[in-house]
């Protein structure tokens, strides 16, 4: 019986305590997710002529200011190798389904020239991302 009520109040005592612990806590940052986009060389990269590629990264480059412009694309850029990793793209939409729309709308996916990897991607809002 002792002993019962030695385990009772001990579990009661950790419960309380943490519970303080919990509250005197420093509030912790709020994590938001965006949508990371590796850019990958495409099937058809190689398969295009110079007076294509150009008006298709000439599209490429339009539709990336665009998607800046509205808001949803936060980061862009390009790798400075000759990997299969071409680019990155942040954007900061609802869903993956919001991201998928606004790749078809890009001349370098369309023609085959890049390819792309979705992925979620946690961080916290600061300076860079709002």
């Amino acid at each position: 019986m002792l002993k019962n009520l030695l385990l009772t109040f001990l579990l009661f005592t950790s419960v309380c305590v943490f519970a303080q612990q919990e509250e005197n806590r420093p509030e912790t940052p709020k994590l938001k997710q965006y949508y990371f986009v590796m850019l990958v060389k495409g099937p058809h990269r190689d398969d295009i002529d110079s007076l294509s590629l150009a008006k298709i990264q000439e599209g490429h480059m339009a539709n990336i200011n665009k998607m800046a412009e509205s808001g949803k694309l936060q980061i862009a850029g390009p790798f400075g190798d000759d990997g299969n990793w071409r680019g990155i793209f942040i954007f900061d939409v609802a869903t993956e389904e919001e991201v998928i729309e606004l790749l078809k709308g890009d001349p370098a996916i369309q023609s085959g020239r890049l390819a792309y990897e979705i992925h979620p991607w946690w961080t916290l809002p600061g300076d860079c991302l709002k």
